[in-house]
Order: C-alpha cells, then sequence, then structure tokens
C-alpha cells in the first residue's frame, strides 16, 4: 500500500521569483564590483567579482532546476524530478571548490608581488557588497529548504564574506599602507568557502546515494513500526531522499491477522508522520505464519 505527500508546486513557484531576484542584483553588482576593482588594483573586489559573477550563473541554474524540480510525476519520471534540485546544488558546489582553487593561486602570486591597491574605493564597493549580499541572503532566507536554495545561501554568503574582506582589507590598506592584507584575507574567505563547500557537497552526493536522511535512525524508525499494534515484525526496511525536502520509505511488514491490515496500515502511517515527518511510505504486508524471521528483521518487543 502507498501514501505520499501533497504537492509543492506553489512552493517551488514563490523560491522562484527570490531565485531571479537574487540573480538579477547579483549579476549587477560583478559588474560594478570589476570595474572598480580593475581600478582600485585589489584582489579582494576582482575575486568578489568572478565569485558573484559565478554565483549569477549558479543562481539561474538554481531557478531553473527549482522549475523543473516542481513537474508533477509522469511516466518516465514516477517520483517526479525533485532530485533536479539537489544536482543543481551539487554543481553549484563543484563550481564553488572550482573558485576557491582560482582565488588560493591569485592570492599568493599577489603576496609576493603586491600591487598599490586604492584603499578608499574598495572600502566603498566593499561595503556596498556587503549591503546588497545581506539583503539578497534575506529574500532567499524565506525560498524554503532545499539543498538547491542551501546552495545558493552559500554562494550569497560566500560572497557576502568577500565583500567584507574586500572592505577589511581597505581599511587595513588605508590605515597601515600594508598591502599583503588585500591577498591574505582572500585566503581567509577562501577557506570558509571551502569548508562549507564541502560539508554541502556531502549532503547532496548523501541524497544521490539514497541514504539514510541524516538525524534519522533506521533501526529506531523499524523499532516504532514495530511497535504499532498488530505488527509482529518489519524488515527490508528502507528510507531514503526523493528529493531534498521529501522522505521515502518502504518495508515488509509481518502482521498477525492480515484481515486487519487496513487498521495495521493506518496506524503505521500515523506513527510515521507524528514521529518522524514521512508521508511518501510504501508497505507490503506478509502473513505471520509465511515469513520467517531473518537477520535483520525488527521484532516487537
Amino acid at each position: 500500500m502507498h501514501a505520499h505527500a501533497p504537492d509543492h508546486d506553489h512552493s517551488h513557484h514563490h523560491s522562484q521569483r527570490h531565485f531571479w531576484l537574487a540573480f538579477l542584483v547579483t549579476l549587477g553588482f560583478a559588474a560594478v564590483e570589476a570595474l572598480a576593482g580593475v581600478f582600485a588594483h585589489s584582489l579582494a573586489l576582482m575575486g568578489d567579482a568572478g565569485h558573484m559573477a559565478t554565483d549569477s550563473v549558479a543562481l539561474a541554474l538554481a531557478a531553473l532546476a527549482g522549475l523543473v524540480a516542481g513537474r508533477p510525476a509522469s511516466e518516465r519520471h514516477s517520483y517526479g524530478l525533485g532530485r533536479v534540485e539537489v544536482m543543481a546544488a551539487l554543481v553549484n558546489t563543484l563550481l564553488m571548490l572550482a573558485i576557491v582553487a582560482g582565488i588560493v593561486v591569485e592570492a599568493f602570486a599577489r603576496i609576493r608581488n603586491p600591487p598599490v591597491v586604492h584603499a578608499p574605493l574598495v572600502i566603498l564597493v566593499g561595503a556596498g557588497g556587503v549591503a546588497v549580499n545581506y539583503l539578497i541572503y534575506r529574500v532567499l532566507e524565506h525560498g524554503g529548504a532545499s539543498l538547491n536554495l542551501r546552495a545558493s545561501l552559500l554562494h550569497v554568503l560566500g560572497d557576502m564574506l568577500g565583500s567584507g574582506a574586500a572592505l577589511l582589507a581597505g581599511c587595513i590598506i588605508l590605515l597601515t599602507g600594508w598591502l599583503p592584507a588585500d591577498p591574505l584575507l582572500s585566503l581567509f574567505i577562501a577557506a570558509l568557502i571551502l569548508f562549507s563547500s564541502l560539508r554541502l557537497l556531502g549532503d547532496a552526493s548523501h541524497v544521490l546515494l539514497e541514504g539514510v536522511p541524516r538525524g534519522m535512525d533506521l533501526t529506531g524508525i523499524g523499532r516504532s513500526m514495530a511497535g504499532v499494534e498488530g505488527v509482529d515484525s518489519i524488515h527490508d526496511l528502507h528510507v531514503w531522499c526523493v528529493s531534498s525536502d521529501e522522505v521515502a520509505l518502504s518495508a515488509h511488514v509481518v502482521i498477525q491477522d492480515l484481515a486487519q491490515w487496513e487498521a495495521v496500515y493506518q496506524g503505521l502511517k500515523t506513527q510515521l508522520h507524528s514521529a518522524y515527518g514521512i508521508e511518501h511510505i510504501t508497505l507490503q504486508p506478509e502473513p505471520r505464519v509465511k515469513a520467517r524471521i531473518a537477520v535483520g528483521d525488527i521484532t516487537r518487543r
């Protein structure tokens, strides 16, 4: 017997406006930062401009992925296309790792031979970048909680930190004249982005590999199901993410009396929803007399 969660098309549509708005603002300010970075000879500004330009592409990709993911299930894709958002998050994360590598290479070159930086302009544009990216971050925060959105928020957070690094570098150079501050702060931001990117990469890979959702205990779920009235044991239990925000479960349920299966199923459905928020379930009943207890079966205590 099978049950699934209601349609989420309205939330996808709502999040698309956030993505496209963020895309336009990010691309526009990237152009401003690029021009200012070239004029001021600031790696922090130019790096952040390239970062923001790449992020604008990533945001457009996220918006398109969300649009595709919102399409209903079909005969060809019976689960729908929700994992397109996870794939977009994976691509965006890999893109971030490439950006980190580029920043590191250029930063080391500038540490050895730092150019003269126009500090006041760096401070002005850096402050503007922090403000713009903060507003974008707040807008995207209200777009949902998918991995796709998390990847986009990571991009925007990286932009905000990059602009903050440029602002701080400009202040240090203005006050002390110490030019290596610009590339050194770029390295610091690269390290922060690397840490967050690797974590998100692990989460996206976990979903694509159909791992048990983080925070859920497979054995604990099985024991909870086995405790429902009328259930004798549970086996062949699988829990995975259909998409970044939809959990699915399938299991074989050994019951004491097949005639009471409807009541048992409703009990299991209620338990899984209330305890774990799982609504997409597929359960196969088996009579106790024919089922054999095997290694890994979860029985009533």
